[in-house]
């Protein structure tokens, strides 16, 4: 293992020791007790691992020393032990490298996903319907709970707009990827001439936050309240439920009409204001901390395109990691889409842990 991880596998066992001697000082301090627990809880892993390495280590550099020294059969036997502990080692240094790369505080996080047609007219509006369902069947398939909070929809079954909540434990961890601009490519269902359009749908993923992570002052807020618009006849709402919130700083604006009571509605319109916000004040961070990411994995911004969907050859391509699928079928049902997020995954910590050595 190279010397600046070996210094920083020393460094978190001393600092390990360091919480042993402070938790047995703590004594009634119940508080300071729970903040050294949680702190050498998340700690315990890399520890565990680091010395399982550091015994394996003593017994590889046992085995090299018998192995200058030793002759015949006891020769052979150091040289089989030293070839299983190379194996192990560096297994072993794989699993640390992988612990000590610094996680994104938001991937354990609940998902907000918005879903908008881009250019395309109608066609857009159609693929982002089909988007909405791919990521629908895919919450379902990994035990995620997904809900709509908010739709606008157009006469053909398409959508202008939709965001979605998406519940579960990683759900943020695996949806971030899916964060810029999708193009697809095919033969819209109103074309006579049987002519392949291109059209984009912009997908923004942003990591729910708690209302105290976030302060919104309501001097710093617009409430507006409007009748919810509907398909005609008794779904259309008569009383002022509908919530338009406008964010006087930053102009943001998040309209919410598809809950029964405009509290509800405000709520709702709230939670994805704190989304957008806490999504602002993350990317500020990101690009004065890490530059250097991306460039490789790509940062999600709106204006990326990140995906083609091309219907004639049944292909979908990211462009992020250069990665084909032609199975475009099983993609849009969902069960495909982890073929593109495991690959996106495996590059993004690949990446980090660059940075982590380079640091």
């Amino acid at each position: 293992m190279e010397a600046p991880i070996e210094t920083k596998l020393d460094t978190i066992l001393a600092h390990f020791d360091e919480l042993d001697q402070k938790l047995a000082e703590a004594g009634t301090d119940y508080q300071l007790a729970a903040e050294l627990s949680k702190e050498r809880s998340e700690l315990e892993p890399v520890v565990s691992l680091a010395r399982e390495y550091k015994n394996a280590k003593t017994q590889h550099d046992e085995a090299e020393e018998l192995l200058d020294t030793a002759e015949g059969e006891l020769r052979e036997l150091a040289k089989a032990e030293l070839d299983a502990l190379d194996e192990r080692l560096e297994k072993l240094q794989r699993q640390l490298k992988s612990l000590l790369v610094p996680r994104d505080p938001r991937d354990n996080r609940n998902v907000i996903m918005e879903i908008r047609a881009g250019t395309g007219g109608e066609e857009a509006a159609l693929f982002a319907a089909d988007l909405l369902r791919m990521y629908l069947r895919y919450a379902d398939l990994h035990n995620y709970k997904a809900e709509i909070l908010s739709a606008n929809e157009t006469g053909l079954g398409g959508y202008k707009e939709v965001i979605i909540s998406v519940k579960g434990k990683g759900a943020y961890s695996r949806l971030k990827f899916e964060s810029g601009v999708h193009r697809v490519q095919r033969i819209p269902e109103t074309e006579s001439q049987g002519r392949i359009h291109t059209s984009t749908v912009t997908v923004a993923v942003l990591a729910e936050v708690e209302d105290v992570e976030i302060d919104i002052p309501e001097s710093d807020i617009q409430v507006d309240v409007y009748k919810s618009a509907g398909a005609g006849g008794q779904n259309v709402q008569k009383n002022m439920t509908a919530v338009r919130i406008t964010h006087i700083p930053t102009g943001i604006v998040v309209s919410c009409q598809d809950e029964r009571s405009q509290l509800q509605n405000k709520a709702r319109a709230m939670s994805v204001l704190r989304a957008r916000l806490y999504e602002i004040e993350e990317r500020k961070r990101q690009a004065e901390l890490d530059a250097t990411r991306r460039s490789q994995i790509g940062s999600g911004e709106r204006a990326e395109k990140i995906r083609t969907y091309n219907y004639p050859q049944s292909r979908v391509t990211d462009h992020r990691i250069n990665l084909s699928s032609y199975n475009l079928a099983g993609v849009m049902e969902g069960t495909e889409l982890d073929t593109f997020i495991d690959e996106l995954q495996l590059a993004d910590e690949a990446e980090r842990l660059a940075s982590y050595e380079a640091s």
